[in-house]
């Protein structure tokens, strides 16, 4: 079973043993990233750092010609991943043996948020989420498609992972992040993630829907949800608080951007391609669902990409929708964390590797080789060995 690890450029470069660590773990491919949201990481093993704080959503490679002139681009990178920092880590990595795939986070970007606050998802009170790029403005859609094309297909670079192709909202991790104090379930994170931009109230227009009035029953159907008297149980509770042709409606519209978008990104990037590129999407089986990993219907998204990368920290039930539409080829990518102080478990990997391999599970994705610490790496490399 054929497995790979995320890798950020700066757990390699100035880390001239970080190649030979990571190939010695049993991996045979490395997930590098291309263009990363803002983050800060340990680096435990770096000769010359411990801390890297990547400061804004970039591109780690010096973004090209196509974006001259353009208000939405890409940026550069920082002095944390300065230069073209995924090239060396690529040629690094290949040099010890790793075939190297890119690493793509498309929608989602505060600092396009911050510096174009009109391309933001708006929520019903008219709140923005500047971390949350809205997908269905055309201008967005233009910049993230060409991104994924130019991030995804980097010299040498056999296939890419693309990240956040889809609807972000509410749900987001950030720095001093003050947002449980309600529990929202899926049913609140939905309402709270509807997007009010102009192009989504002339979407939900042609759905039949009055945006105002949307937004004003969506406000409603949130009221019970911040008493706490509300029993969340997903979307038929969407239903019922907004009615089902209402709650329909809306899915339709997002369902439908979402789709198009993903169809759009993934042909750029077969266009830009070599030959045999392998593309594959980090992917939810439920549509509705926001973040990181997009909601999809499990059926179309197969037919668009080769695969998809799916969360299995904490049990492998999202394997099953994608592998009952799987057709010979079909990648679907188990991601196990393998960091314990981010909530994965190593010391089990052979283990979870078996049960997703028993869920329809064709490969691993090991989340992440540059966080773990030594301890985790020498379970990893046990759970691997055991395969």
């Amino acid at each position: 079973m054929r497995a790979s690890a995320f890798v950020y450029p700066w757990d390699v470069n100035g880390d001239p043993e970080a190649p030979a660590r990571i190939a010695g773990l049993g991996v045979e491919q490395v997930t590098l990233a291309a263009a990363y949201h803002s983050t800060r990481a340990l680096t435990p093993r770096h000769p010359r750092q411990r801390v890297v704080t990547a400061e804004y959503a970039a591109v780690l490679y010096p973004p090209g010609d196509r974006w001259a002139g353009r208000g939405l681009r890409p940026y550069p990178a920082g002095r944390w991943a300065p230069g073209n920092a995924y090239g060396e880590a690529a040629e690094a990595l290949a040099a010890a043996g790793l075939e190297v795939h890119t690493w793509v986070v498309l929608a989602h970007n505060s600092r396009m948020g911050a510096e174009h606050p009109d391309t933001s998802v708006v929520n019903a009170y008219g709140d923005r989420y500047p971390w949350a790029p809205c997908i269905a403005q055309p201008g967005t859609r233009a910049y993230l498609t060409d991104l994924a094309a130019e991030a995804a297909v980097r010299p040498g670079a056999r296939g890419t992972e693309l990240e956040s192709l889809g609807w972000y909202g509410l749900q987001h991790l950030h720095a001093h992040d003050k947002t449980a104090g309600v529990p929202l379930g899926e049913a609140g994170q939905y309402l709270m993630s509807l997007c009010f931009c102009p192009s989504c109230r002339t979407g939900y227009g042609e759905r039949g829907l009055d945006a105002g009035a949307l937004a004003q029953a969506v406000r409603r159907a949130l009221e019970p949800l911040w008493r706490g008297t509300a029993d969340d149980t997903g979307w038929p509770t969407v239903e019922k608080l907004l009615g089902e042709d209402t709650a329909a409606a809306t899915r339709a519209w997002r369902d439908t951007t979402a789709r198009t978008l993903q169809e759009e990104a993934v042909a750029a990037v077969r266009a830009a391609a070599p030959r045999g590129f392998r593309v594959l999407l980090h992917a939810d089986p439920v549509s509705y669902h926001c973040g990181a990993n997009a909601g999809v219907d499990p059926a179309h998204i197969l037919s668009v990409a080769d695969g998809v990368v799916v969360p299995c920290t904490g049990g492998t039930a999202l394997l099953a929708p994608f592998a009952a539409e799987a057709r010979e080829g079909t990648v679907l990518a188990a991601n196990l964390t393998v960091v314990t102080g981010m909530g994965g478990s190593p010391g089990t990997l052979a283990a979870d590797a078996a049960r997703a391999r028993a869920e329809g599970a064709t490969e691993l994705r090991l989340y992440h080789a540059g966080l773990a610490s030594d301890e985790d790496l020498a379970a990893v490399r046990a759970g691997l060995a055991a395969r």
